[in-house]
């Protein structure tokens, strides 16, 4: 007779009190951080977030090294998810604009506080990266 692998639940977040999430919190979370843990989609949040509304071309300047292609898939993707809304003008040529919803911004909140941790780590890493080289 095979035994039966008990089903486990792979990462388990805490809260702020110690108290275990739920297994429908666990799967939003690791499905967002599925979403966004890319360096594109980070960067588009960000530049959203400072800027405000912005044309395609603008997006791109400011994210830079960018692809064309790249920026396209990261925006339609952002806005499948619901963190930008695309508004097309009818325009020639056409005029299109992107800004973030609530819920991009408030993802922005929460995810693009990186660049807050590392400019406040940022001495360490340096010593870090010298004490590695060295070794």
């Amino acid at each position: 007779m095979a035994r039966r692998k008990k089903a486990t639940r792979k990462v388990a977040f805490v809260t702020l009190a110690g108290a275990p999430s739920t297994a429908e919190i666990d799967e939003i979370v690791l499905q967002v951080i599925g979403r966004v843990a890319d360096k594109w989609t980070m960067c588009v949040l960000e530049v959203l977030n400072q800027n405000g509304t912005l044309r395609f071309t603008r997006i791109a300047q400011l994210v830079g090294s960018i692809s064309q292609r790249m920026l396209t898939k990261t925006l339609r993707q952002m806005e499948q998810d619901g963190f930008v809304v695309r508004k097309v003008y009818p325009e020639v040529p056409p005029k299109v604009e992107y800004h973030l919803t609530e819920l991009g911004s408030s993802l922005c909140g929460a995810f693009c506080g990186v660049w807050t941790w590392a400019e406040q780590h940022q001495a360490e890493f340096a010593r870090l990266r010298v004490v590695r080289s060295t070794s």
